[in-house]
């Protein structure tokens, strides 16, 4: 099954990068664009037919090394 991970900063956590990009999108000349949030996106596969097996091994692998919980939250999403 196919796993898309989406990690962003949490809501307060200072964004340097996404700073960078809204100044540079501004110096382009875009100077409508507000608060950019940089985030990742990740893919896996995973040979499992329980949801339940799936959804506890994603969050432990989230939890433990993909985001790091502090600043981080993630949502992920199951494609057969």
């Amino acid at each position: 099954m196919l796993i898309k991970i989406y990690i962003t900063l949490k809501e307060g956590i200072l964004d340097p990068q996404g700073k960078a990009v809204q100044h540079s999108l501004h110096t382009l000349g875009y100077p409508a664009v507000e608060n950019v949030r940089i985030g990742k996106y990740i893919e896996l596969n995973l040979d499992n037919t329980s949801r339940d097996v799936l959804d506890v091994q994603i969050k432990d692998m989230c939890n433990k090394l993909l985001a790091n919980p502090i600043i981080e939250d993630y949502r992920y999403e199951i494609e057969n």
